[in-house]
């Protein structure tokens, strides 16, 4: 049966920093790139055909330290379909002065809600409109011919793809907290539904 294992990417500079990042391009803090490496010790033994990441750094950077931490040499796909939500006019800032400039509940509401998108930026649901049909379309494709599918990506993403697997409303999506560096494996029939899901732990 295949497998899907999806990872958040390790920790990167802002969010050390406590800044909302989006789609702006940062590099994993060293802490980060050790959490890839224990991401990928979490991924032992389970041999990968075919891998998937965003177009940003810290995604790609963690797979890579993923897949050669493993010893394993697969075909990679990058697209932007599978990029962190984009958070508009809080993209930069720290998370404490957005709550001052806008106040702790109207943040709150642009973070933690399903479809109120921030200035300038995405909603969860606008988010997973992308997504979805990049995961119907691509992912579960390699999934119904068997492979065993690793997916890097950003906790938007990712929680994109864990609303459809497990069948979550936004509502519910919303509340879930995916860890940096921290592997969901998930397995799957042919029919590309889910049998077993695990989280993995450092």
């Amino acid at each position: 049966m295949p497998i899907l294992a999806l990872v958040r990417h390790g920790q990167s500079l802002w969010n050390h920093e406590n800044r909302f990042t989006g789609f702006v391009d940062v590099p994993l803090t060293e802490k980060g790139r050790s959490e890839a490496r224990l991401a990928a010790k979490a991924l032992e033994g389970m041999k990968f055909d075919v891998a998937y990441t965003s177009a940003l750094t810290r995604a790609q950077e963690t797979l890579a330290l993923i897949l050669e931490t493993l010893g394993q040499r697969v075909p990679v796909i990058r697209d932007a379909a599978l990029n962190e939500r984009h958070y508009g006019d809080l993209q930069g800032l720290n998370k404490e002065d957005a709550a001052k400039r806008w106040g702790d509940d109207q943040v709150k509401k642009w973070r933690r809600s399903y479809d109120v998108p921030p200035p300038n930026g995405e909603s969860l649901e606008m988010t997973a409109r992308r997504v979805l049909p990049f995961y119907d379309r691509a992912i579960a494709g390699d999934l119904r011919q068997g492979k065993n599918v690793l997916v890097v990506a950003h906790g938007n993403s990712n929680r994109s793809l864990v609303m459809k697997l497990d069948k979550l409303t936004g509502e519910q999506v919303v509340g879930l907290e995916l860890a940096t560096g921290v592997p969901l494996i998930y397995e799957l029939s042919k029919q590309v539904e889910v049998l077993s899901k695990r989280e993995t732990s450092h």
